[in-house]
């Protein structure tokens, strides 16, 4: 099979299935990748794929009371990554992945590294929670201590820095904010190091204290992210710094969100209010 039933199976999904976009893009994606890695051929795709259409979706916002009593329903490090989320804008897995350097105080900033698309970018850190930050930032330093009693204390360092920096992987600028709360092994150096917290733990208390909170939304971690944009140009600031702040390359994708600004300000009255 080549060229003509991949196109026919592509259509198919889009016709037949009635699949989403990203469906359809990833049933391409394991094709090619079958073809070039496990097959070792080169195939080419024709013009004539029926592609499924994008949705577009309006995302899901907080109202800022909302947001607030979501987060005082959480605790302990999930209240501090829920303040991050919505206060800083960040995904969830940037907010995991920080590490005690790219937390700077003295400016008011976190520095996200290697962000979606693999780039920096300078966020905004919300004063209100400096001391709780760090807090947990004494915590971080008293768990690492205690690890290189024990013999451990190293962590993953991105890309080659390892071979760099060799005695980095020690030092407690690299440890990550909010690691979890075990070690474990790390079968190429046969050592036990300490990863950061787990996407799913957290997702799993955000979703308790949605329930919690009596909100009826299909909302997740990433919805403190929309909201956190929302209200920014809801308080009146320039699209173009709320683009900055999210590290979105697009202007158009920073655009949705005043859609959502819109909806329903248009002055018009429903027929059944009057």
């Amino acid at each position: 099979m080549g060229k003509y039933e991949i196109n026919e199976f592509l259509s198919y999904l889009a016709t037949e299935r009635h699949v989403s976009a990203s469906t359809q893009n990833q049933a391409l994606g394991a094709l090619l990748f079958l073809y070039r890695y496990v097959l070792n051929m080169e195939v080419e795709l024709g013009n004539n794929i029926v592609r499924a259409k994008r949705s577009k979706h309006i995302p899901v916002v907080f109202t800022k009371e909302e947001a607030r009593l979501i987060i005082s329903n959480l605790k302990g490090v999930y209240w501090l990554i829920a303040n991050l989320l919505y206060g800083s804008g960040l995904r969830l897995l940037e907010c995991l992945k920080l590490r005690v350097k790219d937390i700077d105080f003295n400016y008011n900033q976190i520095i996200v590294r290697d962000g979606k698309g693999e780039k920096d970018r300078i966020t905004i850190l919300p004063i209100s929670i400096k001391e709780q930050l760090k807090d947990q930032f004494r915590s971080v330093a008293l768990t690492h201590k205690q690890d290189l009693e024990k013999g451990f204390g190293t962590v993953e360092l991105p890309y080659s820095l390892q071979k760099k920096y060799p005695n980095a992987e020690k030092e407690l600028i690299w440890q990550w904010v909010f690691p979890a709360s075990t070690r474990y092994f790390y079968k190429e150096k046969n050592i036990e190091r300490r990863h950061h917290l787990h996407e799913s733990a957290v997702q799993r208390e955000i979703k308790k204290a949605i329930q919690h909170a009596e909100i009826l939304k299909k909302a997740s971690c990433h919805t403190f992210r929309h909201s956190f944009a929302t209200h920014l140009l809801e308080n009146g600031y320039d699209i173009r710094t709320v683009q900055e702040l999210l590290g979105h390359n697009d202007i158009r994708t920073t655009m949705i969100y005043t859609h959502v600004l819109n909806s329903n300000k248009l002055g018009v009255k429903s027929p059944l209010d009057y």
